[in-house]
Parts: structure tokens; sequence; C-alpha cells
């Protein structure tokens, strides 16, 4: 239910923001911890980290025009992996901002990099959590992820992805690792207790 209004109010709030150029132009949302974003230690709970990332990947593709693509062709935007690094928490009533950016692509899968920052106070640009997603559309039609060349043609985009970071690239690493695990282990009989 959070997560509806907030929705709600994005999307009103969508058609007076400034277009991004690309996916690689920072995206900036502000947000203020409330009553219903808490868990038991009053402050911001792990879980909803990972709604707002959802509204921060939702703003890049809606500002950068790609959103019409994907309702037009019926894709379908899939995560397949999130890695996210806690420093600071945020407690109740702070307000905080959440930067989201694409900070590298291959032929059909890309990555983004979502980070949550103090807006005021003494904590005031201060990292609070810093997050790596993989993401890509899905063409249930075709059965494939959408290709990235195709992705930035319809955002009207020609260019390169930026350099993969170590960051970056461990993250991607990681992923492939626990792919690899997954589908050892889904082949594997369960064990009895």
């Amino acid at each position: 239910m959070r997560l509806w209004f907030r929705l709600i109010l994005f999307l009103l709030l969508t058609p007076f923001r400034d277009k991004l150029k690309s996916g690689t132009d920072l995206s900036v949302i502000n947000y203020r911890v409330h009553l219903t974003d808490i868990d038991s230690n009053v402050h911001l709970n792990n879980g909803q980290y990972l709604t707002f990332m959802d509204l921060g990947r939702l703003d890049i593709m809606a500002r950068t025009g790609l959103w019409r693509a994907v309702v037009r062709h019926k894709w379908m935007p899939v995560v397949s992996g999130a890695n996210i690094r806690f420093r600071k928490e945020i407690r109740l009533f702070e307000p905080f901002t959440l930067e989201s950016r694409i900070v590298y692509w291959n032929e059909e899968t890309s990555v983004i990099e979502q980070r949550f920052r103090f807006r005021k106070g003494p904590k005031k640009g201060i990292l609070a959590a810093t997050a790596l997603v993989r993401v890509g559309l899905y063409d249930r039609k075709a059965r494939k992820f959408v290709p990235m060349a195709q992705l930035m043609k319809e955002i009207g985009v020609d260019e390169q992805s930026p350099s993969l970071q170590p960051h970056v690239e461990a993250f991607l690493n990681a992923e492939g690792e626990l792919r690899t695990y997954d589908r050892q282990e889904a082949t594997q009989p369960e064990k009895a207790a």
C-alpha cells in the first residue's frame, strides 16, 4: 500500500520534471521517511530501500521517454540481481535523496547504481546506502531480452556504455557465480532433514 501512494504522486509529478537526455544522466528524487517506512529500530526498513529503488528506475524510464516504448511493445522490466550496502541509518522523518544512474551496459542487460544521501542537517550529502542493480527489459513475445542498442534507438540516443568500473565488474562476476550455483542447486534433489 505504501508504494501505491508514492507511485501515484510520482506519476502526477513526472510530466513537470526535466527530461533526461540519456540513461547515464543522474535521476534525483527527494523523499522523507514516514511511519509506514520504518521497522522496530525506528529507521528506514531495509525492504523499503528496494521499494524506493523501483521508483528511481521508473524515473529513468519515464524521463528518458523509454516508458512509451515499454508500453507500446509490452516489454517487461526485470531485475535479475541487486546488491546493497547500508552505511548509515535513515531515521524516522529524515529527508533523503535517491540518486539513480545507468553505470554500465552490454547487449542485453544494464547496471544501475542507486545511492541514498541525507538531504539536510549535519549529515547533508553523506551516503546512507549504495546499491547496484542488474536490469533488463524482457520481450515476452520474442522470449528474449531487448538488446540495449534497440533501447537506445527508442530514446533517440547513440552512445557507448560507460567503462566497466571495478566495483561493477565485481558485482557482475558475483551475479554470474550465484547464477551458476543456483542452476546447480536447481538440479539436485532435496535432501532429507
